[in-house]
Protein backbone atom coordinates (compact mmCIF):
# COMPACT_ATOMS: atom_id res chain seq x y z
CA UNK A 1 0.00 0.00 0.00
CA UNK A 2 1.43 3.36 -0.68
CA UNK A 3 2.05 5.87 2.35
CA UNK A 4 -1.02 8.17 2.99
CA UNK A 5 0.49 11.10 0.80
CA UNK A 6 -0.24 9.43 -2.70
CA UNK A 7 -3.93 8.52 -1.91
CA UNK A 8 -6.14 10.42 -4.94
CA UNK A 9 -8.06 13.19 -2.87
CA UNK A 10 -11.64 13.48 -4.71
CA UNK A 11 -13.74 16.59 -3.00
CA UNK A 12 -16.67 17.51 -3.61
CA UNK A 13 -16.79 18.07 -7.45
CA UNK A 14 -20.27 20.82 -8.95
CA UNK A 15 -23.10 18.69 -9.60
CA UNK A 16 -23.78 17.05 -13.23
CA UNK A 17 -25.09 19.80 -15.64
CA UNK A 18 -28.50 20.07 -15.76
CA UNK A 19 -30.18 17.10 -18.07
CA UNK A 20 -27.04 14.80 -17.57
CA UNK A 21 -27.05 11.20 -16.21
CA UNK A 22 -24.92 9.74 -13.63
CA UNK A 23 -25.07 6.79 -15.63
CA UNK A 24 -24.61 8.24 -19.23
CA UNK A 25 -21.81 10.12 -17.33
CA UNK A 26 -20.35 7.02 -16.24
CA UNK A 27 -20.98 4.78 -19.61
CA UNK A 28 -18.59 7.41 -21.87
CA UNK A 29 -16.08 7.47 -19.05
CA UNK A 30 -15.61 3.63 -19.22
CA UNK A 31 -15.27 4.31 -23.11
CA UNK A 32 -12.75 6.57 -22.97
CA UNK A 33 -10.47 4.25 -20.05
CA UNK A 34 -11.17 1.77 -22.95
CA UNK A 35 -9.82 3.98 -25.40
CA UNK A 36 -6.73 4.53 -23.57
CA UNK A 37 -6.27 1.04 -22.47
CA UNK A 38 -6.21 0.08 -25.82
CA UNK A 39 -4.73 3.01 -27.63
CA UNK A 40 -1.84 3.87 -24.90
CA UNK A 41 0.75 3.82 -27.18
CA UNK A 42 -0.74 6.12 -29.80
CA UNK A 43 -2.19 8.22 -26.77
CA UNK A 44 1.42 8.63 -25.44
CA UNK A 45 2.82 9.96 -28.45
CA UNK A 46 -0.08 12.59 -29.10
CA UNK A 47 0.26 13.66 -25.69
CA UNK A 48 4.26 13.94 -25.77
CA UNK A 49 3.75 15.75 -29.01
CA UNK A 50 1.45 17.96 -27.32
CA UNK A 51 3.68 18.82 -24.10
CA UNK A 52 6.73 18.76 -26.07
CA UNK A 53 6.05 22.22 -27.59
CA UNK A 54 6.78 24.15 -24.11
CA UNK A 55 10.31 22.72 -24.44
CA UNK A 56 10.84 22.87 -28.25
CA UNK A 57 10.15 26.01 -28.49
CA UNK A 58 12.38 27.55 -26.00
CA UNK A 59 15.44 25.14 -26.57
CA UNK A 60 15.74 24.98 -30.09
CA UNK A 61 17.16 28.40 -30.74
CA UNK A 62 19.28 28.38 -28.37
CA UNK A 63 22.42 28.26 -30.16
CA UNK A 64 21.60 30.40 -32.45
CA UNK A 65 20.86 33.23 -30.25
CA UNK A 66 24.72 34.55 -30.36
CA UNK A 67 23.72 35.05 -34.22
CA UNK A 68 20.38 36.69 -33.90
CA UNK A 69 22.00 39.47 -31.61
CA UNK A 70 24.45 40.23 -33.95
CA UNK A 71 21.69 40.04 -36.63
CA UNK A 72 19.05 41.98 -34.82
CA UNK A 73 21.72 44.19 -33.61
CA UNK A 74 20.52 43.19 -29.93
CA UNK A 75 22.65 42.85 -26.78
CA UNK A 76 22.83 39.75 -24.77
CA UNK A 77 20.26 40.90 -21.98
CA UNK A 78 17.70 42.05 -24.63
CA UNK A 79 18.15 38.44 -27.05
CA UNK A 80 17.40 37.16 -23.64
CA UNK A 81 14.16 38.94 -23.16
CA UNK A 82 12.70 36.91 -26.35
CA UNK A 83 12.66 34.35 -24.04
CA UNK A 84 10.84 36.11 -21.19
CA UNK A 85 8.19 37.50 -24.15
CA UNK A 86 7.69 33.73 -24.60
CA UNK A 87 7.31 32.89 -20.80
CA UNK A 88 5.10 35.86 -20.05
CA UNK A 89 2.68 34.63 -23.05
CA UNK A 90 2.72 31.06 -21.94
CA UNK A 91 1.84 31.81 -18.75
CA UNK A 92 -0.90 33.90 -18.80
CA UNK A 93 -2.44 32.33 -22.24
CA UNK A 94 -3.00 29.20 -19.52
CA UNK A 95 -5.30 30.86 -17.65
CA UNK A 96 -7.64 31.47 -20.42
CA UNK A 97 -7.42 27.95 -21.91
CA UNK A 98 -7.99 26.12 -18.81
CA UNK A 99 -11.32 27.51 -17.90
CA UNK A 100 -12.48 27.26 -21.61
CA UNK A 101 -11.69 23.77 -21.78
CA UNK A 102 -13.52 22.70 -18.76
CA UNK A 103 -16.67 24.31 -20.40
CA UNK A 104 -16.05 23.56 -24.26
CA UNK A 105 -13.97 20.65 -24.38
CA UNK A 106 -10.02 19.99 -25.30
CA UNK A 107 -9.66 19.58 -28.63
CA UNK A 108 -11.46 22.80 -30.13
CA UNK A 109 -9.00 24.89 -27.72
CA UNK A 110 -5.80 22.90 -28.38
CA UNK A 111 -6.97 23.50 -31.77
CA UNK A 112 -7.21 27.21 -31.93
CA UNK A 113 -3.57 27.06 -30.01
CA UNK A 114 -2.09 25.25 -32.62
CA UNK A 115 -3.00 28.04 -34.94
CA UNK A 116 -1.72 30.60 -32.85
CA UNK A 117 1.46 28.88 -32.57
CA UNK A 118 1.76 28.54 -36.65
CA UNK A 119 1.10 32.19 -36.90
CA UNK A 120 3.43 33.44 -34.41
CA UNK A 121 6.36 31.19 -35.24
CA UNK A 122 5.95 32.48 -38.72
CA UNK A 123 5.96 36.34 -37.49
CA UNK A 124 9.38 35.27 -35.56
CA UNK A 125 11.05 34.01 -39.14
CA UNK A 126 10.26 37.21 -40.86
CA UNK A 127 10.96 39.70 -37.82
CA UNK A 128 13.97 42.05 -38.16
CA UNK A 129 14.14 43.96 -34.92
CA UNK A 130 14.37 42.36 -31.63
CA UNK A 131 11.06 44.31 -30.25
CA UNK A 132 9.17 43.08 -33.22
CA UNK A 133 10.62 39.15 -32.03
CA UNK A 134 9.69 39.32 -28.27
CA UNK A 135 5.97 40.34 -29.52
CA UNK A 136 5.87 36.98 -31.90
CA UNK A 137 7.75 34.99 -29.02
CA UNK A 138 4.33 36.01 -27.30
CA UNK A 139 1.97 35.30 -29.31
CA UNK A 140 3.89 31.75 -30.26
CA UNK A 141 3.66 31.02 -26.55
CA UNK A 142 0.03 31.73 -26.13
CA UNK A 143 -0.52 29.16 -28.73
CA UNK A 144 1.53 26.72 -27.22
CA UNK A 145 0.21 26.68 -24.16
CA UNK A 146 -2.78 25.34 -24.98
CA UNK A 147 -1.86 22.28 -26.07
CA UNK A 148 0.88 21.62 -23.24
CA UNK A 149 -2.00 22.97 -20.62
CA UNK A 150 -4.68 20.66 -21.70
CA UNK A 151 -2.05 17.67 -22.42
CA UNK A 152 -1.94 17.75 -18.62
CA UNK A 153 -5.78 18.17 -18.39
CA UNK A 154 -6.40 15.26 -20.64
CA UNK A 155 -3.98 13.30 -18.45
CA UNK A 156 -6.65 13.35 -15.79
CA UNK A 157 -9.58 12.96 -17.93
CA UNK A 158 -8.28 9.44 -18.60
CA UNK A 159 -6.33 8.22 -15.75
CA UNK A 160 -6.13 9.10 -11.93
CA UNK A 161 -4.33 8.21 -9.03
CA UNK A 162 -0.39 6.84 -8.85
CA UNK A 163 -1.51 5.40 -12.50
CA UNK A 164 -1.91 9.27 -13.48
CA UNK A 165 1.67 10.18 -11.96
CA UNK A 166 3.35 6.73 -13.56
CA UNK A 167 1.60 8.26 -17.02
CA UNK A 168 2.85 11.83 -16.17
CA UNK A 169 6.33 10.31 -16.10
CA UNK A 170 6.28 8.47 -19.08
CA UNK A 171 5.24 11.72 -20.89
CA UNK A 172 8.18 13.60 -19.33
CA UNK A 173 10.44 10.64 -19.80
CA UNK A 174 9.44 11.21 -23.81
CA UNK A 175 9.20 15.08 -23.81
CA UNK A 176 12.59 14.93 -22.34
CA UNK A 177 13.88 14.13 -26.06
CA UNK A 178 13.13 17.51 -26.91
CA UNK A 179 15.38 19.28 -24.67
CA UNK A 180 18.18 16.81 -25.61
CA UNK A 181 17.75 17.27 -29.54
CA UNK A 182 16.43 20.47 -29.21
CA UNK A 183 19.66 22.44 -28.93
CA UNK A 184 21.66 20.13 -31.69
CA UNK A 185 18.65 20.56 -34.19
CA UNK A 186 19.05 23.88 -33.46
CA UNK A 187 22.88 23.85 -34.16
CA UNK A 188 22.57 21.72 -37.04
CA UNK A 189 20.42 24.09 -38.40
CA UNK A 190 22.32 27.51 -38.53
CA UNK A 191 25.46 25.30 -39.52
CA UNK A 192 23.86 24.71 -43.22
CA UNK A 193 21.22 28.06 -43.03
CA UNK A 194 20.32 31.19 -41.26
CA UNK A 195 18.11 30.89 -37.86
CA UNK A 196 15.25 32.34 -39.59
CA UNK A 197 15.12 28.38 -40.91
CA UNK A 198 14.52 26.97 -37.54
CA UNK A 199 11.03 28.99 -36.96
CA UNK A 200 9.85 27.75 -39.97
CA UNK A 201 10.59 24.36 -39.05
CA UNK A 202 8.65 25.02 -35.89
CA UNK A 203 5.21 26.59 -38.03
CA UNK A 204 5.59 22.87 -40.42
CA UNK A 205 5.61 20.83 -36.95
CA UNK A 206 2.62 22.94 -35.82
CA UNK A 207 0.76 21.62 -39.06
CA UNK A 208 1.52 18.05 -38.72
CA UNK A 209 0.74 18.55 -34.48
CA UNK A 210 -2.87 20.09 -35.55
CA UNK A 211 -3.45 16.68 -37.86
CA UNK A 212 -2.24 14.08 -35.99
CA UNK A 213 -4.66 16.05 -33.00
CA UNK A 214 -7.79 14.69 -34.59
CA UNK A 215 -7.09 11.04 -34.30
CA UNK A 216 -7.35 11.81 -30.57
CA UNK A 217 -11.25 11.55 -29.66
CA UNK A 218 -12.39 14.29 -27.16
CA UNK A 219 -11.78 13.54 -23.53
CA UNK A 220 -14.13 15.76 -21.98
CA UNK A 221 -17.32 14.40 -22.08
CA UNK A 222 -20.12 17.05 -22.64
CA UNK A 223 -22.11 15.85 -19.43
CA UNK A 224 -18.81 16.77 -17.21
CA UNK A 225 -18.57 19.66 -18.81
CA UNK A 226 -19.13 23.02 -17.20
CA UNK A 227 -22.38 24.80 -18.06
CA UNK A 228 -21.52 28.12 -15.99
CA UNK A 229 -20.65 31.19 -17.49
CA UNK A 230 -17.66 31.61 -18.73
CA UNK A 231 -16.63 34.41 -15.96
CA UNK A 232 -17.74 32.06 -13.17
CA UNK A 233 -15.21 29.60 -14.17
CA UNK A 234 -12.64 32.40 -14.16
CA UNK A 235 -13.97 33.27 -10.76
CA UNK A 236 -12.81 29.78 -9.54
CA UNK A 237 -9.28 30.71 -9.99
CA UNK A 238 -9.44 32.66 -6.85
CA UNK A 239 -10.75 30.25 -4.88
CA UNK A 240 -8.32 27.92 -5.94
CA UNK A 241 -5.74 30.32 -4.80
CA UNK A 242 -6.68 30.08 -1.29
CA UNK A 243 -5.88 26.50 -1.35
CA UNK A 244 -2.83 25.81 0.92
CA UNK A 245 -1.74 22.80 -0.29
CA UNK A 246 -2.38 23.48 -4.07
CA UNK A 247 -0.30 26.74 -3.03
CA UNK A 248 2.59 24.10 -1.59
CA UNK A 249 2.44 22.20 -5.10
CA UNK A 250 2.89 25.16 -7.57
CA UNK A 251 5.34 26.56 -5.26
CA UNK A 252 7.44 23.71 -5.41
CA UNK A 253 7.66 23.22 -9.39
CA UNK A 254 7.24 27.15 -9.97
CA UNK A 255 10.65 27.73 -8.07
CA UNK A 256 12.22 24.56 -9.87
CA UNK A 257 11.41 25.91 -13.25
CA UNK A 258 12.60 29.57 -12.64
CA UNK A 259 15.26 27.92 -12.11
CA UNK A 260 15.24 25.74 -14.92
CA UNK A 261 14.78 28.82 -17.32
CA UNK A 262 17.68 30.95 -15.61
CA UNK A 263 19.31 27.90 -16.70
CA UNK A 264 17.70 28.19 -20.54
CA UNK A 265 18.34 31.82 -20.55
CA UNK A 266 21.66 31.76 -19.44
CA UNK A 267 23.97 28.42 -20.40
CA UNK A 268 23.99 29.58 -24.11
CA UNK A 269 26.27 33.05 -22.90
CA UNK A 270 27.66 30.75 -19.93
CA UNK A 271 28.98 27.84 -22.34
CA UNK A 272 29.91 29.57 -25.65
CA UNK A 273 30.38 32.99 -24.55
CA UNK A 274 32.22 32.92 -21.64
CA UNK A 275 33.61 29.09 -21.97
CA UNK A 276 34.09 29.30 -25.21
CA UNK A 277 32.11 26.06 -26.48
CA UNK A 278 31.36 25.71 -30.33
CA UNK A 279 27.56 26.59 -30.72
CA UNK A 280 27.42 22.80 -32.35
CA UNK A 281 28.93 21.30 -28.99
CA UNK A 282 26.72 23.57 -26.60
CA UNK A 283 23.41 20.94 -27.61
CA UNK A 284 25.36 17.97 -26.69
CA UNK A 285 26.06 19.86 -22.95
CA UNK A 286 22.32 20.80 -22.69
CA UNK A 287 21.30 17.30 -23.82
CA UNK A 288 23.22 15.68 -20.19
CA UNK A 289 20.35 17.99 -18.43
CA UNK A 290 17.50 15.90 -20.16
CA UNK A 291 19.51 12.13 -20.06
CA UNK A 292 19.11 13.55 -16.14
CA UNK A 293 15.19 14.37 -16.36
CA UNK A 294 14.81 11.20 -18.04
CA UNK A 295 16.67 8.82 -15.88
CA UNK A 296 14.57 10.84 -12.94
CA UNK A 297 11.27 10.32 -14.00
CA UNK A 298 12.10 6.31 -14.45
CA UNK A 299 13.00 6.16 -10.99
CA UNK A 300 9.85 8.01 -10.14
CA UNK A 301 7.65 5.65 -12.15
CA UNK A 302 9.40 2.24 -10.38
CA UNK A 303 9.15 4.28 -6.67
CA UNK A 304 6.11 6.39 -6.47
CA UNK A 305 3.83 3.54 -5.71
CA UNK A 306 5.95 2.26 -2.83
CA UNK A 307 7.13 5.76 -1.34
CA UNK A 308 4.49 8.09 -2.58
CA UNK A 309 4.51 10.70 -4.78
CA UNK A 310 4.31 13.55 -2.17
CA UNK A 311 7.90 12.10 -0.48
CA UNK A 312 9.52 12.06 -4.02
CA UNK A 313 8.30 15.21 -4.51
CA UNK A 314 10.46 16.25 -1.10
CA UNK A 315 13.60 14.54 -2.10
CA UNK A 316 13.34 16.43 -5.59
CA UNK A 317 13.32 19.87 -4.15
CA UNK A 318 15.59 18.77 -1.54
CA UNK A 319 18.14 17.65 -3.91
CA UNK A 320 17.61 20.94 -6.40
CA UNK A 321 18.42 23.21 -3.15
CA UNK A 322 21.78 21.23 -3.07
CA UNK A 323 22.90 21.11 -6.42
CA UNK A 324 21.77 24.90 -7.04
CA UNK A 325 23.86 25.91 -4.08
CA UNK A 326 26.82 23.92 -5.20
CA UNK A 327 26.50 25.40 -8.87
CA UNK A 328 26.62 29.01 -7.28
CA UNK A 329 29.41 28.26 -5.43
CA UNK A 330 31.69 27.20 -8.74
CA UNK A 331 30.17 29.99 -10.89
CA UNK A 332 31.54 32.43 -8.01
CA UNK A 333 34.71 30.86 -7.83
CA UNK A 334 35.48 29.16 -10.88
CA UNK A 335 35.77 25.80 -9.33
CA UNK A 336 36.46 22.71 -11.93
CA UNK A 337 36.53 24.91 -15.05
CA UNK A 338 33.63 24.45 -17.26
CA UNK A 339 32.46 20.55 -15.66
CA UNK A 340 32.78 22.09 -12.62
CA UNK A 341 29.48 24.52 -13.57
CA UNK A 342 27.91 21.65 -15.97
CA UNK A 343 27.54 19.24 -13.37
CA UNK A 344 25.69 20.65 -10.59
CA UNK A 345 23.56 22.68 -13.27
CA UNK A 346 22.70 19.47 -15.08
CA UNK A 347 21.89 18.02 -11.59
CA UNK A 348 19.45 20.73 -10.82
CA UNK A 349 17.87 20.58 -14.30
CA UNK A 350 17.62 15.94 -13.22
CA UNK A 351 15.30 16.64 -10.41
CA UNK A 352 12.39 18.06 -12.72
CA UNK A 353 12.00 14.08 -13.35
CA UNK A 354 11.11 13.95 -9.29
CA UNK A 355 9.16 17.25 -8.91
CA UNK A 356 7.00 18.05 -12.21
CA UNK A 357 5.01 14.69 -12.56
CA UNK A 358 4.24 14.62 -8.58
CA UNK A 359 3.60 17.92 -8.33
CA UNK A 360 1.13 18.05 -11.11
CA UNK A 361 -1.04 14.91 -10.47
CA UNK A 362 -0.87 15.80 -6.72
CA UNK A 363 -2.57 18.99 -7.76
CA UNK A 364 -5.10 17.34 -9.75
CA UNK A 365 -6.20 14.87 -7.88
CA UNK A 366 -7.24 17.39 -5.80
CA UNK A 367 -9.79 18.98 -7.36
CA UNK A 368 -10.61 16.85 -10.69
CA UNK A 369 -13.91 18.68 -11.00
CA UNK A 370 -12.21 21.56 -12.59
CA UNK A 371 -8.78 19.80 -13.58
CA UNK A 372 -8.55 22.47 -16.63
CA UNK A 373 -8.49 25.13 -14.26
CA UNK A 374 -5.59 23.54 -12.15
CA UNK A 375 -3.35 22.41 -14.87
CA UNK A 376 -3.76 26.68 -15.87
CA UNK A 377 -3.24 27.42 -11.91
CA UNK A 378 0.31 25.17 -12.15
CA UNK A 379 0.93 25.82 -15.58
CA UNK A 380 1.10 29.56 -15.26
CA UNK A 381 3.52 29.20 -11.60
CA UNK A 382 6.32 27.29 -13.30
CA UNK A 383 6.69 29.99 -16.40
CA UNK A 384 5.42 32.51 -14.13
CA UNK A 385 8.19 31.92 -12.17
CA UNK A 386 10.50 31.15 -15.53
CA UNK A 387 9.82 34.44 -16.16
CA UNK A 388 11.49 35.91 -13.73
CA UNK A 389 14.21 33.19 -13.94
CA UNK A 390 14.89 33.94 -17.77
CA UNK A 391 14.35 38.08 -17.03
CA UNK A 392 16.30 38.09 -13.76
CA UNK A 393 19.99 36.80 -15.78
CA UNK A 394 19.10 38.71 -18.77
CA UNK A 395 19.22 42.32 -15.54
CA UNK A 396 21.71 41.00 -13.89
CA UNK A 397 23.99 39.87 -16.90
CA UNK A 398 27.81 40.60 -16.21
CA UNK A 399 29.64 38.30 -18.82
CA UNK A 400 30.06 35.55 -16.21
CA UNK A 401 28.13 32.63 -15.29
CA UNK A 402 27.79 33.90 -11.32
CA UNK A 403 23.86 35.42 -12.35
CA UNK A 404 23.08 32.19 -13.20
CA UNK A 405 24.55 30.27 -10.34
CA UNK A 406 22.95 32.58 -7.78
CA UNK A 407 19.53 32.29 -9.32
CA UNK A 408 19.85 28.63 -9.00
CA UNK A 409 20.35 28.29 -5.74
CA UNK A 410 17.77 31.13 -5.01
CA UNK A 411 15.03 29.40 -6.72
CA UNK A 412 16.18 25.41 -5.31
CA UNK A 413 16.02 27.21 -1.89
CA UNK A 414 12.58 27.99 -2.70
CA UNK A 415 11.46 24.80 -3.89
CA UNK A 416 12.55 23.12 -1.13
CA UNK A 417 10.56 25.56 1.23
CA UNK A 418 7.52 25.24 0.03
CA UNK A 419 8.10 21.61 -0.14
CA UNK A 420 8.62 21.49 3.52
CA UNK A 421 6.34 24.39 4.79
CA UNK A 422 3.51 24.31 2.87
CA UNK A 423 2.70 20.54 1.15
CA UNK A 424 2.91 18.62 4.05
CA UNK A 425 0.93 20.59 6.77
CA UNK A 426 -2.29 21.42 4.58
CA UNK A 427 -3.67 18.32 4.18
CA UNK A 428 -6.92 19.81 5.20
CA UNK A 429 -7.37 22.25 2.28
CA UNK A 430 -7.23 19.08 0.39
CA UNK A 431 -10.95 17.88 1.57
CA UNK A 432 -12.32 21.39 1.00
CA UNK A 433 -14.93 20.97 -1.61
CA UNK A 434 -15.35 23.74 -4.69
CA UNK A 435 -17.58 27.11 -4.22
CA UNK A 436 -21.40 26.90 -5.32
Amino acid sequence: MPPSDTTAVSPATPPLPEGSSPTLDARTSTGLKRFAESHDLQTLLILSLLMAFSSMSTDIYLPALPAMADALHAGTGAMEFTISGYLIGFSLGQFFWGPLSDRVGRRGPIAVGMVLYIIGSIGCAVSHGVEAMIVWRAVQAVGACASVTLARAIVRDLYVGTRAAQMMSTLMIVTALAPMLGPSVGGLIIAVAQWRAIFWMLAVVGLLTLAALYTLPETLAVERRLREPLWRAFATYGWLLRQRRLLGYAGVGGCLYGGIFAYVAGTPFAYITYHHVLPQHYGLLFALGSVGIMTMNLVNVRLVVRLGSDRLLRAGAFGACATGLVAAVAARTGWGGLVGLVLPLCLFVACIGLIAANSITGALNLFPGVSGSVSAVIGASQFGAGIFGSALVGVFADGTPWPLGALMALFGTGSMLCAVFLVPRAQASAGAALPA
